[in-house]
């Protein structure tokens, strides 16, 4: 039998210690082990041995096998897959017909073969959501913000104007302009609310408390289209999260170009089809891993349902797993 001579050493010492007269539970403290630990190591006073070291132990019927392990990372190091988590790639692969491992499997993987880390240029933080309204289908709430974009120079910047539905996380309208104002936004919100024929249906447009969301010419636009408008709190930073999430989405892209876009049209370019890809290619983690389009366009239930079809066949193919 193996024997940890650590431990053979903590329990003579223990041993010692209670032979001159010290308390078992101040010797074992000193050592920084707990009694019930001496306990376990030890039979009348005795070290007691441990075979479980070099037990033999069956291999699992369910392991995979080397092939199936390499198909995995030759998948997640792909050029489609090396910037997505497992928990996109799974329900991107099950949309193709093809399911090799559970998430869960994904990620024991990688972690195995140390590749479990985030990836991009961005750590994962919690982000609350506005409570206020509540959006049952598209078109019902939307959210807008202004973020900067880098300009050829420091201190150059590209004003993006976007504008997001809550239900189906669609980008239904963005303009870059020069400036930031009340006007640029006043145009973005009628051509938006024109192209996505919202006409008389209600609409809440929630933004945060910045002069061009305040403007006299945003509020009466709005005012004339009959959408009702919404506002962050005063002093809370995240009532307006749905915006900030796709900003950081954004600008956490592989291809963001960081460093700066030369001229205006290059911004704008690279933001239609950034747009496309969100809206199209992208798999949301909020709305079960489908896309906006597939969301705001009624298709999200059929698309889940043949989804579960596969992962069924999968499991009903090996059960064990």
């Amino acid at each position: 039998m193996i024997l940890d001579s650590a431990r053979v050493q903590a329990v003579k010492l223990v041993n010692e210690a209670v032979s001159s007269g010290a308390p078992r539970f101040k010797a074992c403290r000193e050592l920084g082990i707990s009694v019930r630990t001496y306990q376990r190591w030890t039979v009348d006073g005795n070290i007691k041995t441990d075979g479980r070291p070099i037990s033999q132990r069956p291999e699992p019927k369910n392991k995979l096998s080397k092939e199936e392990r390499d198909n995995i990372l030759a998948i997640v190091n792909s050029d489609d897959f090396k910037s997505l988590p497992p928990s996109q790639i799974v329900p991107t692969l099950a949309d193709e017909g093809i399911y090799l491992a559970s998430e869960s499997t994904y990620y024991r993987v990688l972690h195995e073969e140390k590749q479990q880390n985030a990836r991009g240029r961005s750590q994962i933080k919690e982000r609350k959501v506005p409570t206020t309204h509540c959006a049952t289908g598209p078109n019902q709430v939307w959210c807008w913000d202004i973020t900067w974009l880098p300009g050829p120079a420091k201190g150059l910047h590209f004003y993006l104007y976007l504008i997001l539905d809550i239900f189906s996380r669609k980008i239904v309208g963005w303009e870059i302009h020069d400036d930031e104002s009340a006007e640029n936004a006043s145009m973005l919100i009628r051509k938006s609310h024109l192209k996505e024929r919202v006409k008389d249906n209600p609409l809440v447009l929630h933004s945060d408390n910045g002069s061009p969301m305040k403007g006299s010419s945003m509020l009466e636009t709005l005012y004339s289209l009959g959408v009702v408008s919404s506002f962050n709190r005063p002093r809370v930073s995240n009532d307006n999260a749905y915006a900030e999430s796709i900003f950081k989405t954004c600008k956490y892209r592989p291809d963001y170009p960081y460093k700066g876009f030369s001229t205006i049209d290059e911004a704008r370019s690279w933001v239609l089809k950034f747009s496309h890809w969100y809206n199209f290619n992208h798999k949301h983690s909020g709305i079960k891993y489908i896309t906006p389009h597939q969301r705001h366009s009624g298709v999200a239930s059929e698309v889940l349902a043949k989804r579960k079809e596969v992962y069924q066949r999968a499991k009903e193919q090996t059960p064990e797993r």
